[in-house]
């Protein structure tokens, strides 16, 4: 008995001691130098500049003076954001700078449904009749594919200054600025603007408030879990500075959040923000208007947070409940029409809501292991989220078939898209040839990354502390993973709603550890007591009622019986 993943060792050898552990641990994430390890190790917020993240310093001065210029003569500044919780955390940023520094500034995110992702003409449109003589729109997590928007604010007076992270296209808009890099969130990059605004304010007024360089760095940890950026490099460095911002937080809004949730905040972490915390800002996107979740964030009255908490919450639970019954119905679909034979998923139906397709196509890469795109099919026009595998680059694919497309942006694993619907069936064999060609059947195997194979005398609580070394954990920086082998089941029992998960008490013998595997009650009927096994697993500290002990949460396991 086996599951469908391949185990991947990345050190084959017998590791000799914890230290050496270590080592094997961090080349394992293609950290080998002395330099390397120390900047992973001991990461410094000095280490982050435009010029290490690879923005332009011409772009950024540019920004800064028709930034300067709008403020001195009071011209109207719009922060265009996006509705998830990168663009909400980047939009506050800006906002807040330009705010603090006496500019006239309104934050404006654009509404899902009505008016679609990023910069557009509509949504430029809509913010003249509300926000009286617009001057200047700077973008956050959006606008660098944004060509006619751009041309259409340009033709109207409006000066553009794009901040974003997506990937470029073959050209760039005709934007008064372009402060851009690949290399951070879109909330990353407004985190530059607004340091460099506040430091180049400061040359120039010497006398001005000294700036606060931790400033808005607990809104960029938020942002960088959300996003899905590589744990590495800066963003490591912006994560593990901005986690302990976080969790000393004074936002009235992120305290009812986290009250509202059930969390402790002083001990937030990726996990919180990325299965907790995130939904419940990106719910009010899917389904309404994030505006709500951008007021949240940056409200001072305690008695507005708990209620904008309590709306969050409820609203996420809507959006689960809607996603889960999109995902039923694409999951059917794909397995009666045999999709999951074919190498790309291609899932349209009017019923789906644009806002959880995203969560949609991730659900059925989850279940079948295929690039899948799902549509929100309409009557002229579609909505569409596609997500991918491994090492296959979805928005560059998407990409070849732009004849087809309306609009096309995003990063490798996640991308989004407009069509007409009634090219719908000509995207689709146009994709599905594309795909044919350039998948085969390894791209379709589930590859188990495993640090090294360990004894479990090697656990303990010396161990659990040089794990936590590594922290925080997430894309590109997981949770180091081992195996050990022949070990002995000890006792075992299903637990969770319907028996999902698993409890084991496992040891080799002489060590004894519990175990949980969530999400494999299926097997569970294969394993017995006494039964010796190889199991794949993570090690956690696990704290209750003020006992401490380490607990292995299973990621595979494989009977020798």
């Amino acid at each position: 008995m086996q599951t469908d993943r391949k185990w991947k060792v990345l050190q084959k050898g017998a590791v000799k001691n914890q230290k050496e552990l270590l080592k094997i641990l961090l080349e394992n994430r293609n950290i080998k130098t002395k330099k390397e390890i120390d900047y992973f190790l001991n990461p410094k917020l000095s280490d982050v500049t435009a010029v290490s993240v690879g923005i332009d310093r011409k772009q950024l001065k540019l920004a800064f003076y028709r930034i300067k210029k709008a403020i001195k003569e009071k011209e109207q500044i719009v922060v265009f954001g996006d509705y998830d919780v990168d663009g909400i955390c980047g939009t506050a940023i800006l906002w807040e700078t330009l705010n603090s520094m006496g500019a006239k500034v309104t934050p404006y995110i654009p509404h899902r449904i009505d008016e679609g992702y990023g910069l557009s003409e509509m949504g430029i449109s809509n913010l003249k009749s509300k926000i009286l003589n617009v001057k200047l729109i700077i973008t956050v997590d959006n606008g660098i594919v944004a060509f006619s928007a751009v041309d259409y604010a340009n033709k109207n007076g409006i000066d553009v200054i794009i901040t974003d992270h997506h990937t470029l296209s073959t050209k760039l808009p005709e934007a008064l600025a372009i402060v851009h890099t690949t290399k951070l969130c879109g909330a990353g990059v407004a985190w530059i603007l607004s340091d460099v605004i506040l430091s180049e304010a400061k040359k120039l007024d010497p006398s001005a408030a000294p700036q606060d360089y931790k400033k808005h760095l607990e809104l960029v940890a938020l942002a960088t879990v959300a996003d899905l950026v590589p744990l590495v490099g800066v963003n490591r460095t912006l994560l593990k500075l901005g986690l302990k911002e976080l969790r000393k937080t004074k936002r009235p809004g992120l305290l009812a959040l986290f009250q509202e949730a059930g969390i402790d905040g002083s001990l937030v972490d990726s996990y919180e923000i990325g299965h907790i915390i995130s939904p419940r800002l990106n719910a009010m996107g899917r389904l309404d208007s994030s505006m709500d979740s951008l007021r949240l964030i940056c409200t001072t009255d305690k008695k507005r947070a708990q209620m904008l908490a309590l709306l969050l919450s409820s609203t996420n639970i809507d959006r689960q409940l809607i996603t889960e019954e999109a995902r039923l119905h694409a999951s059917s679909y794909v397995k009666e029409n045999k999709l999951h034979n074919r190498k790309l998923l291609f899932v349209a139906h009017e019923s789906y809501k644009p806002g959880v397709i995203g969560l949609v196509a991730g659900r059925l890469v989850d279940e079948f292991y295929r690039p899948a795109i799902v549509l929100s099919k309409g009557e002229k026009y579609s909505k569409a989220s596609a997500r991918s595998v491994s090492d296959f680059n979805i928005v560059e694919f998407i990409r070849e078939a732009s004849e087809f497309l309306v609009d096309v942006g995003g990063h490798p694993m996640a991308a989004g898209f407009t069509v007409e619907t009634e090219n719908l069936e000509k995207l689709q064999r146009k994709l599905e040839e594309i795909a044919e060609k350039l998948l085969n059947k390894d791209s379709f195997i589930r590859n188990l990354r495993i640090d090294a194979k360990i004894s479990f005398s090697f656990i303990d609580f010396e161990l659990s502390e040089l794990i936590k070394k590594l922290s925080p954990f997430g894309m590109k920086n997981p949770q180091p993973v081992f195996v050990s082998e022949k070990v002995i089941i000890e006792e075992i029992k299903l637990v969770g709603a319907e028996g999902k998960h698993i409890k084991f008490f496992l040891s080799d013998g002489e060590d004894k550890f519990p175990a949980i595997a969530f999400g494999m009650g299926g097997i569970a009927s294969n394993l017995h007591i006494g039964d010796k096994v190889n199991i794949v697993y993570s090690i956690e500290d696990d704290t209750w009622n003020g006992n401490r002990r380490l607990q292995l949460k299973v990621k595979d396991i494989k009977s020798l019986v």
